[in-house]
């Protein structure tokens, strides 16, 4: 659990830098479906961008560890407190603040993984069946699919769809690492998990990308909660042999719930805020008309 939560804490802090570096970036041209991967490219040139490639890569061997004791449930929990990490962390760096009910919702994060800790039991046994992996590389596969077709959407819409598929991506990148029981050169390559741990985790950064570039990040942060949480969970629960401690199944599903609910009342924070409070002063809150007019600025026509 400890390294669950020291994931949450490099993804929190690195998605603030990426998002800086999302919307210093041209949003280019090459694109009709407002998915362009030349973005990943261009993003790379930004500094702010390549460190928190350098965090999310410390929690992403974290979240390896975290996986290969907890259940997918409790690890898809944490990693969605990465927010609360984000909101938090926002308020002595970029001198914003909080209102209460976002306090409240920092506060029902940590409550919900708190139960989480006290009733997830050990990982599953379960190493999942042949079909499972090949499934799992379907998705994977489905999610560039989601991407070109949710990148044609409009406005707020398009934002969540594109979340939403990133949050999936991620959640390839969970279950697959459950489904990798043996990492010797030879299995790894045969195993159908490995690829579609590739191509959910390349698909989730290039849809997240895209989405908090063009649009609503309250909307892409909300729809990828979701995704990389629900899902996931799911395939843990039915198919790999994810449980709670005996006798402690409603406190697990009480943590859950608190604690993706938390998150998602936190949403705005997968943007980080920084042109918002250069433009308000100090002390300014998130969100407000001048970052609210920021955003409108990156969106298409």
């Amino acid at each position: 659990m400890i390294c669950a939560l020291g994931s949450a804490v490099c993804f929190g802090t690195a998605s603030v830098l990426q998002a800086v570096a999302a919307r210093a970036t041209a949003p280019g041209t090459g694109s009709r479906s407002g998915v362009d991967p030349r973005l990943l490219l261009r993003v790379l040139g930004q500094w702010r961008y390549l460190l928190g490639l350098a965090l999310d890569g410390c929690g992403f061997l974290l979240e390896l560890v975290a996986l290969r004791s907890l259940p997918i449930y409790a690890v898809g929990a944490a990693l969605a407190a990465s927010l609360a990490v984000t909101a938090v962390v926002a308020v002595p760096l970029l001198r914003v603040r909080l209102s209460r009910a976002e306090w409240a919702a920092v506060l029902v994060v940590c409550g919900g993984l708190a139960l989480l800790g006290l009733a997830s039991g050990a990982e599953g046994k379960g190493t999942g069946s042949t079909a499972l992996r090949f499934g799992t590389l379907a998705v994977a596969l489905a999610i560039l699919a989601w991407g070109a077709l949710a990148g044609r959407l409009p406005g707020r819409a398009r934002a969540a769809a594109l979340g939403l598929g990133a949050g999936f991506g991620f959640g390839v990148v969970e279950v697959a690492v459950r489904l990798i029981p043996d990492l010797s050169p030879a299995s790894l390559l045969s195993n159908p998990a490995t690829y579609a741990l590739l191509v959910g985790g390349g698909a989730a950064f290039l849809l997240l990308t895209s989405a908090l570039q063009r649009g609503s990040v309250t909307a892409a942060t909300a729809g990828m909660v979701i995704g990389e949480t629900l899902g996931p969970a799911l395939v843990g629960v039915v198919w790999l042999g994810d449980r709670t401690r005996a006798g402690l199944a409603p406190l697990g599903i009480a943590g859950f719930a608190l604690a993706v609910l938390g998150a998602l009342a936190l949403a705005r924070f997968g943007e980080a805020p920084e042109e918002a409070g250069a433009a308000e002063g100090p002390g300014a809150a998130v969100g407000e008309p001048a970052a609210t007019g920021l955003r409108r600025g990156r969106q298409d026509p």
